[in-house]
This record gives structure tokens, C-alpha cells and sequence, in this order.
């Protein structure tokens, strides 16, 4: 059969790019709204970077995280994050087999595709730093041996933003190895009506398989599209303006701890993605406003008195970007 002249081929990046783009249609079939959180994983799985998903529970937080996987194609397990929890119960450990009379690696669930880890702020840091080696190298060290993750591998976090009681608080270095801290709002009244229609006809959504949610994409598209993520170019007045909205954040008088050169590559490759996602081959300031907040939101510390005074790190990346000259 002679192929379409108007179909992309397997494989190029412009199915990818097809494939990706109808990705989040499939997901909408499940989440009504949280467009920019849908477009978040989306970009993450792209560039194999990691998400922060922040919001006060019932806002599909979970189903969101299955419903991409789903779409995709891609293997996911979720872990409970509680206080509990060793490290062994997320990267694996060694099992006495009596019958070889030696030790087997049964491997944790971080060996997955993409790894749903729930409410992580609520495990002890030292169960929370088993995840630094896997979101930074691809694998995990157990008994001295290197033992590498799938590809593609993404964690997508989550957490509650309103109780602090019983949590541990993620340090910095964790927090800098995220590319985006998504937040996701309670929805507007006309979503709000939408999820509870679906609910009333019999939406289940522990099964998206009723719900439509079908796999148009994998991991074949995301190889393809990463490296034409990575063709994509950058003027050198673009960087610069990255860099400059990055150094801007260290110097606000209300930061104690500004955007590390990490987060102006994480900014940078965050807009590239979402050029290439928008059809171009090339990156704009616009590129670089559009996700500095979900990039930069998380990498801020701020000074207890600009806290108590009201400030916010959004309100912060919203001054600088308002103040940092955008290139012509």
C-alpha cells in the first residue's frame, strides 16, 4: 500500500509531534482542565526531567499522573509516601534466597517508566534522598552496583499544599533537580460541573479504559521528539535572557536563595521543548515567559520577613520577568 503523502512517517518528529499533541487530547477524555499541568508531563517526558505537582487533594492529581501513562503507553507504579517508608521500599533491596543460598536484587517500583510518588513531602529525608541518584542518574546503587532505570524514567511528585503537620519538607538540592513545580487550582464552576456530569453517568477513575483513554503515543515518539528538542535553536540573545532573568532572581531583595545556573538550563530547555511542541525550530522570549514560573517557583527561597510581609516566589518571577529588558 502506497503510504499517504500527507501522513508523517513513523518515527519523524513531526508524527511525534502529532502523536504528542493528540496525547493531550486523550488525557482530556479524563482531567477536565489542568491544560498546563497536562502540557507540563508532557514536556517532562520529552526531555526525561522530573514534575512537582502541587494541590489540595480531589483536584486529580493521581489521575492525571495515570491518564499520561496511560496515553503514552508507559509503564507506571505509584508509592504511598508516608513516614514509614524505607528506602529499600522504593529502589529495591537484596532478598536471602534460601534455595541458591545467595542474595537476589528484587528490583523497587522505582524501576518504571513513570513513577508516581504521592504526597512525597510526608517520608523522612532520608527515604526522600533514595530518589536524588534516580532523578539525576537514571539509576540506583544498591549493595555497591550501579543498576540503570528505563527509558524513558520520570517521577512525578506530589504534594498537599496546606498541611504541614507530619511532613518533611523537600531541601533545596531535591527541589532543584524538578523541572516544574505544577500548581493545580480548585477548578472553575463550569470544569467543576463537568467532573461531577462525568461522575453522575458512571465515570470510574480507576478505569480509564472505560473512560476512552486510549495509547497514542510512545516511547518511539519521545525518542524522536527529544532529539528534535535538542535541534532546536537558541539565539544567543535568548540565552542571555534566560541567564538574565535567573540572576535577576538572586538578587531580588526578597530572596534569600535564588535560581542556580541548573534552573536557567532547565528554563532554557523547558522553552525549547515547547517551541518544538508549538511547530518551530527555534526558541522566543515568549518561549522563556511562558513556563519561567513552573521552572523558576520552586528553586526560590525567601526570606522570612519578605514571607511575613505577604511575598510569594510567583509574585517574585512575575517581577522579574516584568523588570528584565526581553530581546527584539
Amino acid at each position: 500500500m502506497t503510504p499517504d503523502p500527507g501522513t508523517p512517517a513513523p518515527g519523524t518528529p513531526d508524527e511525534a509531534r502529532e502523536a504528542l499533541t493528540a496525547l493531550r487530547g486523550e488525557v482530556a477524555k479524563a482531567v477536565v482542565g489542568h491544560d498546563v499541568a497536562v502540557t507540563g508531563l508532557v514536556i517532562a517526558l520529552l526531555t526525561r526531567r522530573h514534575v512537582l505537582l502541587e494541590g489540595v487533594p480531589g483536584v486529580a492529581k493521581t489521575l492525571l499522573v495515570r491518564a499520561v501513562a496511560a496515553a503514552c503507553s508507559l509503564e507506571n507504579r505509584r508509592v504511598q509516601f508516608t513516614p514509614d517508608l524505607m528506602p529499600g521500599d522504593v529502589t529495591g533491596s537484596l532478598v536471602y534466597d534460601a534455595r541458591s543460598s545467595a542474595f537476589d536484587f528484587r528490583a523497587g517500583p522505582v524501576f518504571t517508566n513513570l513513577l508516581l510518588a504521592d504526597e512525597i513531602n510526608r517520608t523522612p529525608p532520608k527515604t526522600q534522598a533514595s530518589l536524588l541518584e534516580a532523578m539525576e542518574e537514571f539509576q540506583v546503587t544498591v549493595d555497591g552496583l550501579p543498576r540503570p532505570l528505563p527509558d524513558p524514567f520520570v517521577v512525578a511528585a506530589t504534594q498537599n499544599p496546606v498541611e504541614y503537620e507530619g511532613t518533611y519538607p523537600l531541601p533545596e538540592a531535591q527541589l532543584d533537580r524538578f523541572l516544574f513545580k505544577l500548581v493545580l487550582p480548585l477548578p472553575e464552576r463550569d470544569d467543576e460541573i463537568a467532573v461531577i456530569t462525568r461522575h453522575a453517568s458512571g465515570f470510574d477513575p480507576r478505569d480509564l479504559g472505560a473512560a476512552g483513554v486510549s495509547a497514542v503515543a510512545g516511547a518511539e515518539h519521545l525518542a524522536a521528539g527529544r532529539a528534535a528538542v535538542a535541534r532546536v535553536a537558541a539565539r544567543p540573545e535568548v540565552i542571555a535572557y534566560v541567564v538574565d532573568v535567573c540572576r535577576a532572581t538572586r538578587t531580588s531583595p526578597s530572596v534569600a536563595l535564588g535560581a542556580s545556573p541548573r534552573g536557567a538550563t532547565a528554563l532554557l530547555l523547558a522553552a525549547r521543548a515547547w517551541a518544538w511542541l508549538a511547530g518551530r525550530d527555534y526558541v522566543t522570549p515568549d518561549d522563556v515567559k511562558a513556563w519561567a514560573l513552573p521552572v523558576l517557583r520552586h528553586r526560590l527561597a525567601l526570606r522570612p520577613e519578605a514571607e511575613l510581609e505577604g511575598v510569594t516566589a510567583d509574585g517574585v518571577v512575575t517581577g522579574v520577568l516584568d523588570s528584565v529588558p526581553v530581546p527584539r
